[in-house]
């Protein structure tokens, strides 16, 4: 069988959409960085920092599922591109 290398397009910059979606979603349902944080078991101030610093620091694939779960909101949104406008 032959393989060959295919082509797709992939977001260069996934961890900022992911972040901006965090934040959009995380205020769409009046919760603030702190409980946020408290609920999915991750410290205030690395929370604070993910979000201010637009996903630069990383955020583990545990912590974004926790966030779905709390804020019900399927994992799949947090990774659609979003207009700049709706931040």
């Amino acid at each position: 069988m032959t393989t060959f290398k295919r082509e797709f397009e992939f977001a260069e910059n996934i961890n900022v959409i992911i972040a901006k979606n965090v934040r959009k979603y995380r205020k769409l349902k009046n919760i603030t960085q702190e409980q946020l944080a408290i609920d999915i078991g991750i410290s205030p101030d690395y929370y604070r920092r993910y979000e201010s610093q637009k996903g630069k620091q990383g955020l583990k694939i545990k912590n974004l599922y926790k966030i779905s779960r709390v804020l019900k909101v399927p994992l799949d949104n947090f990774v659609q591109e979003i207009d700049d406008d709706e931040d």
